[in-house]
């Protein structure tokens, strides 16, 4: 075998492993690249017990219950298919209430209770993020503007401050 086939070799072994490396590496990143799973998500992903995610959704009607030491919150996250019971324990952004979409990070426990350890409220009357529209249009819950309007989506201030 001559030098120049033996650095072929090498070569195209060397980048059949950094191709192999690429693909187990995205494969095993394929979940985490979501920004959050809906509660109907959660359960058909058969989430692991544990597992740092979050999820989205709104908050059920009649679910959000203060706890008597004033900083811990249990309410529920709905996509009007399947519902999540959720304790957060912190400070609560004043724009939350129930209806309001919302995000939560935390840990999916045994008892099939999310511990969340942060909790993002929608932050206008008018925005909400995409992936809880759809999913919210997946449910069949999604509710146009008043008299049957589209709501009209709001660019996040980055984008809107770049096109000045």
């Amino acid at each position: 075998m001559t030098r120049k086939r033996r650095r072929l070799y090498f070569v195209l072994g060397g980048v059949a492993l950094l191709g192999l490396a690429v693909g187990l590496t995205l494969s095993a990143l394929n979940d985490n690249l979501v920004f959050f799973y809906s509660p109907s998500d959660l359960y058909a992903k058969d989430i692991a017990p544990g597992r740092l995610v979050r999820i989205g959704g709104l908050v059920a009607a009649g679910s959000v219950k203060h706890e008597a030491n004033g900083t811990t919150l249990d309410f529920t996250v709905t996509d009007g298919r399947k519902s999540v019971p959720v304790t957060y324990t912190g400070t609560v952004p004043d724009l939350f209430r129930e209806g309001q979409g919302v995000v939560v990070e935390g840990r999916l426990a045994a008892n099939g209770v999310f511990g969340a350890t942060t909790l993002l409220a929608k932050h206008d009357e008018r925005y909400m993020p995409p992936e809880v529209v759809e999913a919210l249009k997946k449910a069949g819950r999604w509710k146009e503007g008043a008299n049957g309007a589209t709501v009209p989506s709001v660019a996040p201030a980055s984008a809107a401050g770049a096109s000045r």
